[in-house]
């Protein structure tokens, strides 16, 4: 069973929620979130924005293709991700953006800081970061209800956020094609690489989470709500009192468009727990995307 939890009282501190929180979080690794500072509107905006740009012509998505920068910034085209080797690499396009430090910092040519690309699309740029802010700020309040969830001081993570790695994705599912086969999905069963993800979407169903059961379970939020999940590193960073589960999206007859943000900690922040060898965030993340995105894979 996946929670549904109200946002303002886990940030008012009730302590009935709080304790839906951890068990959600422990449990299943997949939670839903309503309430939040991010109204319906702002998700419909949002996704209106993605619609628009997705809907472009190939020849105008290319200007902004991800696959010549060795990061991940702009769209990435179809089959350009693979995200379980024993499935076909996914059926969806993806428009991926980015917290980016200034030039001259130390760490600005790392691809996780890459500049971000922008198409030329009225409007665009400035829903898509407006929403990023925003998202980013639910993010944080939801870290720290969880780092006191789990026993841990609500201040916690706080200062190993101050330069996330940050990533803001839209993704657009197309119609399921006819030749689609067993392996051919939107996207196939994995774990999300980082800590936190906020999804948003438009409704369409097509996630499913992998139960304790082995049974696939679907996952929808209303307008207004968000998933939660947890990735890898936060479940190496809590000692597994998070847990990061298994999901997938199965391609299904019309279009669909979902929103996550993943919100990753800073690059050099170090998220073993306490008393075991050093994990950089950073390597994780690195070692996690040049697996995953075609283009950064090594030969």
């Amino acid at each position: 069973m996946i929670p549904t939890l109200d946002m303002s009282r886990l940030l008012a501190g009730e302590q009935t929620e709080i304790e839906r929180l951890r068990l959600g979080a422990q449990e299943t690794g997949f939670l839903v979130i309503r309430n939040t500072a991010l109204s319906a509107g702002d998700v419909a905006e949002v996704i209106d924005a993605y619609r628009a740009f997705f809907h472009l012509p190939e020849a105008e998505k290319r200007r902004v293709d991800m696959s010549g920068t060795g990061a991940n910034r702009g769209w990435g085209a179809p089959l350009s991700e693979q995200v379980d080797p024993e499935a076909n690499p996914d059926l969806k396009e993806v428009f991926d953006c980015g917290f980016q430090l200034p030039a001259g910092d130390p760490l600005a040519d790392l691809p996780v800081y890459a500049p971000n690309l922008w198409p030329d699309l009225p409007g665009f740029r400035t829903t898509v970061q407006g929403y990023y802010r925003a998202a980013c700020g639910v993010a944080m309040d939801l870290l720290r209800v969880i780092a006191a969830a789990i026993g841990e001081n609500q201040a916690y993570f706080d200062d190993k956020f101050d330069r996330p790695m940050a990533l803001l994705r839209g993704n657009f599912y197309p119609d399921r094609p006819d030749w689609a086969g067993e392996k051919d999905f939107g996207i196939a069963a994995h774990t999300d690489y980082g800590c936190l993800t906020l999804l948003a979407s438009d409704g369409v169903p097509g996630l499913e989470v992998l139960g304790r059961d082995g049974l696939w379970l679907p996952v929808t939020a209303g307008p207004g709500e968000f998933v939660i999940n947890f990735g890898e590193m936060l479940e190496i960073w809590t000692g597994g009192r998070v847990r990061a589960t298994p999901h997938r999206v199965r391609a299904t007859p019309g279009e669909r468009i979902s929103v996550p943000l993943f919100f990753n900690p800073n690059h050099d922040a170090n998220v073993a727990p306490d008393g075991a060898a050093p994990v950089r965030a950073g390597d994780h993340l690195a070692k996690r995307f040049g697996e995953t995105y075609l283009h950064l894979r090594k030969p």
